[in-house]
């Protein structure tokens, strides 16, 4: 599996602007299997009310007509909102138009994220041309138990607006997930700033030692590329059986 993974500089709360660069991304770098952007990528970490409720489904929308084009994958985190409920939603969306979702588990309190949207529930991962990936949401990264490779997946999806600020346990937390977890781990994060925030980047695909395949430079927009080895993943597992001798928790 060929996997892209594209660090982006968000227009601030303008969905057009930014589905219009997650489709310039792909068509200029075509042949991928998946692409992911950051978290919140048609908006940034933006909680108004009534751009969630009239951007998200044109995001969707976008996100459905790259993926059929391009036969591909595209994956990200969107702000969304029925009128009543808002949730930090990421979108697994394939060429047929199916769509898998995931609603954010951890809402990060420090920033009042649980005073704008709603928390899943739910830990969901997804099948796609045999590599099963793991979804989590930026503050998800901090807590290994929800993100803990009971064996069913392959890949951790890592989208994130993680600022500048805190850029040491962004790396070391993606770092760590991949190796407890014997697993890919894709983090995507944005640069550029936003109202409260300055991004550099950190957009990475590290293999299941821990090392990295192919990483963003910071302070850039731009897309990387690398491919998926299952055979060397499942060799390394069988190899060294780490994960069974885990610790069996019990999730709510």
């Amino acid at each position: 599996m060929r996997i892209s993974l594209i660090q982006m500089d968000i227009v601030w709360g303008d969905p057009q602007a930014n589905c219009q660069k997650m489709r310039s991304f792909v068509a200029e770098n075509p042949g991928a299997d998946l692409y992911v952007l950051p978290e919140m990528f048609s908006t940034g970490f933006n909680g108004d009310a009534e751009l969630l409720e009239n951007g998200s489904v044109g995001t969707l929308e976008a996100m459905k007509s790259v993926a059929a084009e391009f036969d591909c994958a595209v994956a990200g985190s969107v702000a969304v909102s029925d009128g009543h409920k808002r949730w930090n939603r990421f979108y697994f969306v394939k060429p047929d138009g199916s769509v898998a979702t995931y609603d954010k588990k951890h809402l990060f309190t420090y920033s009042g994220e649980q005073n704008l949207v709603n928390a899943g529930a739910e830990r969901v991962i997804v099948e796609w041309r045999g590599v099963r990936f793991l979804l989590l949401v930026c503050y998800d990264l901090r807590f290994p138990v929800w993100a803990r490779n009971r064996g069913d997946y392959d890949a951790i999806l890592c989208v994130a607006s993680w600022p500048t600020v805190r850029r040491y346990p962004w790396d070391t937390l993606l770092r760590a997930r991949a190796i407890e977890n014997q697993c890919f781990v894709a983090g995507v994060d944005r640069v550029g700033t936003d109202p409260s925030c300055v991004y550099n980047g950190g957009t990475v695909l590290l293999d299941p030692w821990g090392q990295p395949v192919a990483a963003c430079p910071d302070d850039t927009e731009c897309l990387v590329s690398a491919e998926l080895d299952l055979v060397s993943l499942e060799k390394f597992r069988a190899s060294f059986p780490v994960l069974d001798d885990a610790d069996d928790f019990k999730l709510i």
